[in-house]
């Protein structure tokens, strides 16, 4: 299963914490398809995604809300490795 596949499936915390791991060794493995490997531009690059989150978003309600799905929170943290 590719790692985005498992941002999409996930549904709890406890899938949030399998997945970050999934990431972290996606890093290890697949250090060269990542675009933000240095940690400070990855943090820059989530600030982004998060900012632009609704920006992208095709459908009428917005994505962020007050309480975003862990869904949403993974898929933005796989966003931020890829993020030019």
């Amino acid at each position: 299963m590719e790692i985005y596949e498992m941002a999409d499936d996930v549904k709890s915390p406890e899938d949030l914490i399998k997945f970050i791991n999934q990431l972290r060794m996606d890093l290890q493995i697949n250090k060269g398809e990542w675009k933000n490997i240095t940690l400070e531009d990855y943090l820059e690059a989530l600030e982004a995604c998060f900012n632009e989150m609704d920006e992208y978003n095709l459908y009428d309600t917005p994505i962020l809300s007050e309480q975003p799905s862990w869904k949403i929170i993974a898929l933005t943290l796989f966003a931020a490795s890829i993020y030019e």
